[in-house]
């Protein structure tokens, strides 16, 4: 008889053994906590034959952006490939096929036909979510979820993942009273959702609410970062409310405790340490050896040119810890990636990513000119490289910064304008503006 997972979805190959640790593997990922790749190799040692275990393996490793995940993906998907499948299971091996391909948003619109006829696949919900959220697809983020959400109940397994997307996906389409009411009702339900809390912290840190995202974060940091993939996302975020406050000494005991401080060379993680530094160092922050370890692990961490978004944050490690040599490979590799015709990251490279990595090198070249130059006609399209809000405003925050220093006066004092008027409240925006004025006056 063939078994079924909890939604009632039929899984070839499954026996009771592998169904037990397959689920398991799903809770793990739904809640972004524990090791799912080890509970799926239980599955799969348990089920060589379970098609669904070898998908659900592929898909860990496609949406972590590692450089390693894409061959291990690969040979996943040739061994589901080779195995009996129901139309659900040969639509999972369609949509990670493509990921596997560099397709990124094929693969998106694969998933987005899965939901529609499989609406309580979990699994579909939050590849294509993370792939929305890779290719910088903010409707898509919001509205895929959306779709989905009359077939569920609260009560059902996995109701906490689909509010907490959901979340996620109205806080970036600017709905934050929504976005923070579905958020709170996934933590509530589940408190060891990661993501759901990564929404709300979102809905704060929009709203410029620095003193209610440490309120939120601060006091529940086991909950949420206790064997967490997003631990030390979540904690950049923290961060971030603290800086925000001036607080720098403490962002610096965050970077080290728990951001960049322990070393963690998972790519998404390096991304969160080369993102809080830079903005250190456009405050002018005395860093000390901080850069070096962090390019260092860059440097190990593999070959460039598979994700524009990562690219530009190893640029940023590179530049500050002044390593011409591996600034140089990642320019190399964004060439070559964008010669790949049939690979979105060719788009992506070449809409943000290239000139984004050019102006930080121009930036620490100290030729602010050209960093504006090359920053200027992207920020209004920084969305096409993936990320979040939050996240994208590091190219904000360097353009002015450049402009500031030396590019542009004018434009500086013009930003700082733009910016107080998003954060009225904020002091590092009003502190910019006093900075600026004067400059753009002499002008």
């Amino acid at each position: 008889m063939t078994l079924t997972d909890l939604h009632g979805h039929a899984l070839t190959g499954a026996t009771a053994d592998s169904l037990d640790a397959y689920e398991h593997a799903q809770r793990e990922l739904r809640c972004y906590i524990g090791d799912p790749v080890a509970s799926v190799d239980r599955a799969l040692a348990a089920s060589p034959g379970m098609t669904m275990a070898h998908l659900l393996k592929a898909w860990l490793h496609l949406l972590g952006t590692e450089p390693g995940g894409l061959d291990v993906a690969r040979a996943c998907c040739e061994a589901a490939a080779a195995l009996p499948a129901t139309e659900r299971e040969r639509a999972h091996l369609h949509a990670a096929s493509l990921l596997s391909a560099g397709r990124w948003r094929d693969a998106g619109h694969a998933l987005e036909d899965l939901s529609l006829r499989f609406p309580r696949d979990v699994l579909a919900l939050q590849a294509g979510h993370q792939i929305d959220f890779f290719t910088g697809d903010s409707r898509m983020l919001r509205d895929r979820i959306a779709r989905a959400l009359p077939a569920w109940q609260r009560g059902m397994p996995g109701h906490h993942a689909v509010l907490g997307m959901h979340a996620f996906g109205l806080e970036e389409t600017g709905d934050y009273v929504q976005a923070e009411r579905q958020g709170r009702l996934a933590v509530e339900q589940e408190p060891r959702d990661g993501w759901a809390w990564h929404a709300v912290t979102h809905v704060l840190e929009m709203r410029n609410q620095p003193r209610e995202g440490i309120a939120w974060l601060a006091p529940h940091e086991t909950t949420w970062s206790d064997e967490s993939f997003l631990a030390v996302h979540n904690r950049w975020h923290l961060a971030l409310f603290h800086l925000e406050l001036d607080e720098v000494d403490e962002v610096l005991a965050l970077y080290d405790r728990g951001i960049g401080g322990p070393g963690s060379s998972v790519l998404l993680d390096l991304v969160d340490a080369s993102a809080m530094l830079w903005r250190l160092h456009l405050r002018g922050a005395a860093l000390g050896e901080r850069w070096q370890a962090l390019a260092d692990r860059w440097a190990a961490a593999g070959v460039p040119g598979q994700y524009a978004f990562n690219d530009l944050h190893a640029m940023v490690a590179f530049v500050a810890a002044d390593r011409p040599r591996e600034q140089a490979a990642v320019i190399e590799a964004q060439r070559a990636a964008m010669a790949l015709a049939e690979s979105d990251n060719a788009g992506f490279t070449r809409e943000v990513g290239h000139p984004a990595a050019l102006a930080v090198q121009a930036f620490g070249q100290g030729d602010f000119a050209r960093c504006c130059e090359l920053l200027r006609p992207i920020r209004s399209r920084a969305h096409r490289f993936g990320g979040s809000h939050a996240q994208r405003d590091l190219i904000d925050l360097s353009l002015m910064e450049a402009a500031l220093r030396g590019g542009d006066p004018v434009l500086a004092e013009a930003l700082a304008a733009e910016r107080v008027a998003l954060r009225p409240h904020s002091a590092p925006a009003q502190r910019f503006m006093a900075r600026s004025r004067p400059l753009a006056r002499a002008v």
